[in-house]
């Protein structure tokens, strides 16, 4: 079952600062921080349970515009994420668990 939440970043982040002055972007590892966070507070693991198998920048996000970022955990384990800006993807990509080594 997919899981969706709603996001802003708000032009005032302060990684705008740096990030293309006068057309501001927002970061690709703002983004992915987003994601990841929104899928461990829905799954309850810790961010160190899991390992980023791929991601995929596809479109610039504006400062200001709202996404979506939309999850599922597959059958064999994997969480499958995207961040959408109404029906434009702007980022794709999945996660594994992390291989825990003693």
């Amino acid at each position: 079952m997919k899981k969706q939440i709603y996001l802003i970043i708000p032009a005032d982040h302060p990684a705008f600062a740096g990030h293309f002055p006068g057309t501001p972007i927002v970061p690709g590892v703002v983004l992915l921080d987003e994601a990841i966070h929104v899928i461990v507070a829905d799954t309850g693991l810790a961010a160190t349970a899991w390992q980023i198998s791929s991601v995929k920048f596809l479109s610039p996000l504006r400062p200001g515009e709202a996404v979506m970022i939309e999850h599922e955990q597959l059958a064999n384990g994997s969480i499958k994420f995207e961040v959408l800006e109404e029906r434009r993807q702007i980022v794709t990509g999945s996660l594994v668990p992390s291989i825990k080594t003693s």
